[in-house]
C-alpha cells in the first residue's frame, strides 16, 4: 500500500517536468522563429555573418556582354571568398560594367544588373516562388549591352588618355553605342579584398585625374556653343525665326538687357548676321538676343523636352540631371542661351540633342542594356519599349539638319566629313574658371547618314578638358570633331 501511495506524487512530478519541458520547447520554437523570421534581416546584414558573402563568390559571376562577347570573365582564388571578377578592356570598358569589388561592392552594369549576374534574379530559377522563400541562389545569368564594340574602341583611342567623355547614340531607337571617359582605370584591381585592392582603392581616389569618374554621365560641363541647337530649335518652333536667311537684327557687340555688359564674339560678321551664319559661325551675339527674344518660359520648355532638368534618367544606372536655369532675368538668359550662365549638361545629354534632330525632331530615351539572358543565351528579359517624346516639329528637325551640315560643309566642323555621308555639326568652346581663366573646353556634337541610308544611324557628343592646351588652340572643331568622325565612321563602317 506504501509503495502504491508514493507513486501518486512520483506520477505528478513526473507531469511538472513533462509540462515544463513542454514550455521549454515552445519557447525555443519562439525564439527560433524570432531569429529567423523577425530578426533574420540583421543577422543577414552583421559584418561578422560571412555566409551571404561566401555564397556570392562561391560561383563564377555572370557576364557581361558586348558584340555578344563578354567583357568580364571570372577567377577562381581557392580562397574562402573564392571567384574573383575580371575584365577584358577594362580601363575601355570601365564606364559601362564598373566594378564588381569583395571589398567595395558594385557599381554601374555591375550593380544595375546585379541580381542577374550573381544568379539571385528569381527569373533564374525553374522554381522562382521557392527560391524566395528559401533565398537560394540559382545559375547566374548574363547583361547583353547595346554598345558596338568598333565605335567604343574608336572614342577610346581618340581621346587618347586626355581628359573628356563621349557619348555616342542610335537616334531611332535610343540604344547607346559609346560611352567612354578618360582618363580611366582598371576596375580588376578592386576586384579581390586583400592589401593591394586597399591600395588601389586609395590611390584611385586619391588621383587628381579622378579616373573613376564618369565623366559621359555623371560630369556636367557648360555646353557651350553646342547648346545653340537647343535655342535655334526654340527659336524657330516659336516662330521668332522663319526664314533661315533672314537678318536677325542683332547688334554687335550685344548689350545684356538690364546690364552695361557689351557680349562679342570670336570672329567677324556676325552683326545682324542670318541664322544659317550664325550658326555656322557660332555668334554668340545672334543667339544670346535670340534666347531673349524667345522668352525664359519656351527656351526652359524647349530644354525640358530635349532632356535638360531631368533628374530621373536611368541607363539602368543614373545620369546626372543636366540643367538649364528656370528662374533668370533677362540678362542671364542671354548667357544661358549660348551654354553659359548657369547651363550645365553631361555628354550623354549633348549626344541626345543632336540625335533628337538627326531623328525629325522625335527623341528616344537612351539605353544601355539589350536584354538579359541565361548562360545558355535564351533571353530572360528584353530591354522593353522606351518612351518617345516629340522634341520639335519635324520641319523645324529638318531646318536645324540643314544647319549642321552647313557647319560640316564649310563652317566650323569640317574636320568631322566623311566620304559616302552625310554629317552635321556643331562646335563649341565653352569658357570656365574665375573669369574664364581656365583653358576651354573643346564640344562637338554631330550625326552622321549614309548617303545609301534614309535616316542617320550615330549621334554623337564628344568633350574634351584639356587643362594643357593653349587657349587659342583648343576648338571643338580642331579638337573634338576628329574624334566624333572616327566614331562615326566605326557605327557606319566607312
Amino acid at each position: 500500500m506504501s509503495d502504491y501511495g508514493g507513486g501518486r506524487p512520483m506520477a505528478r512530478y513526473i507531469r511538472h517536468a513533462c509540462a515544463f519541458c513542454a514550455l521549454l520547447l515552445a519557447a525555443l520554437l519562439v525564439n527560433a522563429a524570432r531569429v529567423q523570421v523577425v530578426q533574420s534581416g540583421v543577422y543577414d546584414d552583421s559584418p561578422a555573418n560571412r555566409r551571404g558573402a561566401i555564397a556570392r563568390y562561391g560561383q563564377p559571376r555572370g557576364d557581361i556582354l558586348v558584340g555578344d562577347q563578354p567583357v568580364t570573365g571570372s577567377v577562381d582564388t581557392g580562397e574562402q571568398l573564392r571567384f574573383e571578377r575580371s575584365y577584358k578592356d577594362g580601363p575601355l570598358y570601365a564606364p559601362v560594367t564598373g566594378f564588381a569589388s569583395q571589398s567595395y561592392g558594385t557599381t554601374f552594369l555591375e550593380h544595375a544588373g546585379d541580381g542577374v549576374l550573381s544568379g539571385t534574379d528569381p527569373m533564374l530559377s525553374p522554381l522562382p516562388l521557392w527560391s524566395g522563400v528559401t533565398r537560394g541562389r540559382g545559375r547566374v545569368g548574363n547583361v547583353v549591352t547595346t554598345l558596338n564594340p568598333g565605335a567604343q574602341q574608336a572614342a577610346y583611342r581618340g581621346l587618347a588618355g586626355r581628359k573628356g567623355a563621349v557619348a555616342a547614340i542610335e537616334p531611332a531607337t535610343g540604344r547607346i553605342l559609346a560611352l567612354v571617359s578618360s582618363p580611366s582605370y582598371d576596375p580588376g584591381q578592386l576586384s579581390g579584398n586583400g592589401e593591394a585592392v586597399a591600395s588601389a582603392w586609395a590611390r584611385l581616389n586619391h588621383d587628381p585625374e579622378k579616373p573613376m569618374l564618369n565623366r559621359a554621365v555623371r560630369q556636367t560641363y557648360p555646353p557651350g556653343s553646342t547648346f545653340k541647337v537647343v535655342t535655334a530649335a526654340a527659336a524657330l518652333d516659336a516662330g521668332v525665326i522663319t526664314d533661315l536667311d533672314a537678318p536677325t537684327d542683332s547688334p554687335d557687340p550685344y548689350r545684356l538687357p538690364g546690364t552695361t555688359t557689351r557680349l562679342t564674339n570670336e570672329g567677324d560678321g556676325c552683326g545682324d548676321a542670318s541664322l544659317r551664319s550664325a550658326f555656322e559661325w557660332s555668334c554668340n551675339t545672334v543667339f544670346a538676343k535670340l534666347g531673349v527674344d524667345v522668352g525664359a518660359k519656351d527656351m526652359t520648355a524647349t530644354a525640358a523636352a530635349f532632356g535638360f532638368n531631368d533628374a530621373g534618367l536611368r541607363i539602368p544606372f543614373s545620369v546626372a540631371p543636366s540643367t538649364f536655369d528656370t528662374h533668370v532675368d533677362r540678362a542671364q538668359l542671354a548667357l544661358s542661351s549660348i551654354g553659359q550662365y548657369n547651363t550645365r549638361a553631361t555628354p550623354l545629354q549633348m549626344a541626345m540633342v543632336s540625335a533628337a534632330v538627326a531623328n525629325g525632331g522625335q527623341l528616344r530615351t537612351p539605353y544601355l542594356v539589350e536584354r538579359t539572358t541565361r548562360t545558355s543565351g535564351v533571353t530572360l528579359a528584353g530591354s522593353g519599349a522606351h518612351p518617345l517624346r516629340q522634341v520639335m516639329s519635324p520641319s523645324t528637325a529638318a531646318r536645324l539638319k540643314e544647319l549642321m551640315t552647313d557647319v560640316v560643309r564649310e563652317g566650323t566642323g569640317r574636320r568631322a566629313a566623311i566620304r559616302g555621308a552625310l554629317v552635321g555639326g556643331k562646335t563649341g568652346t565653352a569658357q570656365h574658371g574665375v573669369g574664364n581663366s581656365g583653358a576651354p573646353y573643346a564640344w562637338f556634337v554631330s550625326w552622321a547618314q549614309p548617303d545609301d541610308q534614309p535616316q542617320s544611324q550615330v549621334a554623337v557628343a564628344v568633350v574634351v578638358e584639356d587643362a594643357s592646351a593653349n587657349r587659342g588652340e583648343i576648338s571643338g572643331g580642331g579638337v573634338a570633331a576628329p574624334i566624333a568622325q572616327g566614331v562615326m565612321r566605326a557605327v557606319l563602317g566607312l
